[in-house]
């Protein structure tokens, strides 16, 4: 009796068929980012002596391992809701308490003696819990560098009223790979005048370890 014989699997086309797969695998996945800020260092400049900051001119965070943030501004200190840290970050930074030298032209504030005295010598710090969300910490990072931006816009308005735009508006227009040469040493000048007037000043402490 004559064996029959075993039907083949024709494997001419799996090559093909696992490459479309994977172009299709390739197209259709997308690959998640986590987010959170685009920060640029400045440069490391030497020192020969400490700098000397005093307490007013010292805009201190904490947020603890159950995301609540304490500010500490002026020698009081008081809890806060994170949608009004913007609001108290740009009343310290625009208060203008200094006088004589460190008088603010600019500063448009309450001018209380027992808080910044003006935009450059305003520090903006910031201490977190180990135990600290990273939302909430980004949170609080996003609420500060608003309150500067907010006051860069006014004053970038101020200077510049023929560009008919705001300085984030500015900086996104010199970032951007399409801007003409020209365009950008013209907006370049402008940006650098307004970050000198308004530095931003915003120092992080290593995150506290959580009892």
């Amino acid at each position: 009796m004559a064996k029959r014989s075993a039907p083949e699997v024709n494997a001419g086309s799996m090559a093909d068929i696992a490459f479309l797969l994977l172009i299709f695998f390739l197209v259709t996945t997308t690959i998640e980012t986590d987010s959170g800020l685009s920060r640029k260092l400045p440069p490391m400049e030497e020192q020969e002596e400490d700098v000397i900051i005093k307490e007013k001119n010292i805009f201190q965070i904490n947020v603890n391992r159950n995301n609540e943030l304490l500010l500490k501004t002026g020698g009081e200190e008081k809890l806060l809701n994170i949608k009004d840290l913007r609001a108290e970050a740009v009343k310290f930074l625009d208060n203008g308490g200094g006088t004589g030298e460190d008088a603010c032209k600019r500063c448009k504030g309450n001018k209380n003696p027992k808080s910044s005295d003006n935009f450059q010598k305003a520090v903006v710090s910031l201490q977190s819990d180990r135990a600290t969300k990273y939302d909430t910490y980004i949170a609080v990072q996003n609420e500060v560098i608003a309150a500067y931006n907010q006051l860069r816009n006014r004053e970038f308005k101020r200077d510049f009223p023929g560009e008919d735009m705001s300085f984030v508006e500015a900086e996104k227009r010199y970032n951007d790979p399409r801007t003409s040469s020209s365009e950008k040493d013209k907006l370049k000048e402008k940006l650098e005048k307004i970050k000198l007037l308004i530095p931003q000043k915003f120092s992080e402490a290593e995150p506290k370890k959580s009892n």
